[in-house]
């Protein structure tokens, strides 16, 4: 009986399986009961059963939902997300999002979807400022990541947005049909929120899980697929209208939703698209399909399409039994039994002295206190919080690391101790960290989900040091681009690297305000980054924008009635980028933020450091770019003096009336008192209208526009 109940017991928790493969288990489940007299084999057709199956979930696809999810007491695993069966963990994916007052223009719909309203605007080729016409279909870049709920560890693709309820009788149906229609579910929202479902009230704030998931590795082979697009349903679409809008094949989207040919997709239910490349500036129909006629079947499928199914999942369900029966007992004779005779465990140890698996490279690589081998309390306390911490991030072994390395070679090194690596392929930056786990930076990364923010993919732990596999950002660092250009300018001008131009500049200032808009209104609890310059924001390979270096971030502290302040006595930092009243009284808010990004749009705008090099500096105050602007806006020739301050390498190429904004926003975000200077939404918000403007401008209108020469010299 034992025996009996361990054989069902491995059937029954076969969960996350597609409806064919669960009916399929249980018809297995129920050929077990009924001869359970041959146990030996039975046993282990149960385990040959099982990876398989699990090999095959994956490389497979996604179930279609069929309307499961308007259902909210409908708890099937497929309501609550797209599960986690591609090659990555983290990766850039694509949800669409038709516009709907107030949610109408770039900057509503990036707060609704948590994306950056820049992005929005390239991808679909529009002003990222004027309204959109109401039920034009928009693009949205968004990051995908795995993240794993409750106790089971189920792990579902999510990108992560946040919602207020607005009005009384909103309830996770309609914010999930409603407000984001065929992006996210009831199910999914009531599993990861805390609020009852029948007790939600106005103000309170929710984290709304935005379904989107990552290639598997059959589409990427089998369609090329480097990305998915998530494709909200509405009335009249069809498998073959999709694909045709996306430029993808039919084939591709079937295979991707577990779809038949002749099935009935319904309206509300999310669709995935493998894409061979970015969406950029797609010209999509703004109109809605016409209704199409909708199938009474609550399966779906057309007209004999049933019969033929059905025959088809029998003749397959009787040739996969078939198939593993013969594996099993080949297995039995070749591989299991003769592993018995010897008494050799299954769970060997790659290593010596480790378990198998992610396990290994935490307890072989934490000994007490990451220096003897002594285990304490404390220590243990220690190895608890930090599994807590990486949660599902990829666990690499160290020999992995440096093979990904060169062993840490020179020709890896990127900057000080960040190595370039490779992983199956896939390009990564290392990170070494001696001494304790950093686990306040491991937290705030995991939660974080930002396009423009360098993303934490894995770990690795050995002799007392932490390695950190980041997102590799092949273009380096702002500060690179900036500065180090005059050097190579002056000693080989074939060496040098090209110049950031106006445009890509105002580019940059966006993304790096729309994560810090993000860190301070939309997480929870909010982050202020404390240690931002221009070393810390990446290139990639396209130009997207990455703040990284989150070793000193912490959560904000908000007044509390008394107007009290959170103050602190260990003030850390970088020379230049410091607020005064951070230097002179601790005074920790998110204005520290606000005037290190002033500083940053100031070398932005003229190719200078924060400080002067130590070489031509004198110690004085003219050595600081925040005081040197200030001097700019005082008194009058202040057209002279910006045209003085601007980077030479330009060459005049921008248009002087958005230098001067872009000019005085940074005055005022380093303004002396922090009570001036504005918020990140309200710099995010100027910057995206100065963007915005820069795509139309063209360098040829400055040499016969005047406009802005003249009103900068009567200020």
């Amino acid at each position: 009986m034992k025996k009996r109940s361990i054989l069902v017991c491995s059937i029954t928790n076969l969960t996350s399986l597609s409806k064919s493969q669960h009916s399929t288990t249980m018809q297995l489940k129920t050929s077990i009961l009924k001869n359970s007299k041959h146990e030996h084999v039975t046993i282990l057709l149960i385990v040959i059963t099982t990876l398989c199956l699990q090999i095959r979930l994956s490389e497979s696809q996604q179930a279609y939902l069929n309307n499961d999810h308007l259902d909210c007491g409908n708890t099937d695993n497929a309501t609550k997300g797209f599960v986690c069966n591609g090659i990555s963990s983290s990766c850039t994916s694509y949800i669409t999002f038709r516009s709907n007052p107030p949610y109408n223009s770039p900057p509503t719909i990036a707060y609704l979807l948590n994306s950056t309203s820049s992005a929005i605007a390239r991808f679909n080729n529009i002003s990222d400022v004027n309204q959109i016409e109401a039920g034009r279909l928009i693009v949205i870049p968004v990051t995908c990541s795995c993240t794993k709920h409750g106790r089971s560890g189920e792990g579902y693709y999510q990108h992560n947005a946040n919602y207020t309820l607005q009005k009384t009788g909103e309830t996770y149906y309609t914010i999930a049909t409603d407000t984001y229609p065929g992006l996210t579910t009831c199910q999914a929202m009531m599993a990861q929120n805390p609020y009852a479902a029948t007790n939600l009230a106005v103000g309170e704030t929710f984290l709304v899980p935005l379904r989107c998931a990552c290639p598997t590795s059959e589409q990427k082979k089998t369609y090329g697929a480097k990305f998915l697009l998530s494709y909200s349903v509405v009335s009249g679409d069809t498998v073959s209208s999709i694909a045709a809008m996306f430029g993808a094949t039919d084939q591709s989207i079937l295979d991707a939703n577990e779809l038949q040919p002749n099935q009935v997709i319904q309206p509300l239910n999310p669709i995935l698209v493998p894409l061979k490349s970015e969406p950029n500036n797609l010209k999509l129909a703004s109109s809605t399909p016409a209704p199409a006629p909708q199938s009474n079947s609550t399966v779906g499928f057309g007209s004999g399409g049933s019969s033929k199914t059905g025959v088809y999942i029998g003749v397959g369900v009787a040739a996969g039994v078939l198939v593993l029966s013969v594996v099993s007992v080949l297995a039995w004779f070749f591989l299991i039994r003769p592993l018995e005779k010897k008494g050799v465990s299954t769970i060997k140890s790659e290593e010596k002295g480790n378990l198998k698996g992610p396990e290994s490279v935490l307890y072989k690589s934490l000994p007490g206190s990451y220096g003897n081998s002594q285990t304490t309390k404390s220590s243990s306390a220690d190895l608890d919080g930090f599994k807590n911490t990486i949660g599902s991030l990829t666990a690499y072994k160290f020999r992995e690391i440096e093979k990904a390395t060169g062993n840490f070679s020179d020709g890896h090194r990127i900057k000080g101790s960040v190595y370039r690596g490779e992983f199956n392929g896939d390009e990564a930056a290392v990170k070494i960290l001696k001494g304790n786990v950093p686990n306040d930076e491991i937290n705030i990364l995991k939660r974080i989900n930002h396009y423009n923010i360098i993303r934490l993919s894995g770990y690795c732990i050995h002799e007392g040091n932490t390695y950190l596999v980041y997102e590799y950002a092949e273009k380096g660092s702002i500060d690179d681009w900036l500065f180090r250009q005059k050097k190579h300018h002056s000693e080989d001008d074939s060496q040098a690297p090209s110049v950031l131009s106006w445009k890509q500049r105002v580019q940059i200032a966006c993304n790096v305000a729309d994560a810090l808009n993000y860190l301070h209104s939309y997480i929870n609890p909010p982050y202020i980054h404390k240690n931002l310059k221009s070393s810390n924001i990446l290139l990639d390979a396209t130009n997207r924008t990455k703040i990284t270096n989150f070793g000193l971030a912490r959560t904000i502290q908000n007044e509390d009635e008394s107007g009290v302040i959170h103050l602190t006595k260990h003030v850390v930092g970088t020379h230049g980028y410091l607020a005064p009243e951070y230097i002179e009284n601790g005074a920790v808010t998110p204005k520290l933020d606000v005037f290190a990004f002033g500083v940053v749009i100031l070398e932005l705008l003229s190719g200078k450091p924060a400080v002067k090099p130590s070489g031509t500096n004198h110690g004085g105050a003219d050595d600081l770019l925040f005081v040197v602007i200030r001097r700019v806006f005082e008194g009058s020739n202040v057209r002279e003096k910006l045209t003085e301050f601007m980077d030479s390498n330009l060459h005049k190429e921008y248009p002087l009336d958005m230098a001067y904004s872009m000019a005085q926003l940074a005055h005022k975000c380093v303004d002396r008192d922090m009570n001036s200077r504005p918020s990140m939404a309200e710099v995010s918000m100027t910057l995206s209208k100065i963007y915005s403007s820069s795509l139309d401008w063209d360098p040829s209108d400055e040499l016969t526009n005047t406009s802005s020469r003249s009103h900068i010299t009567s200020i």
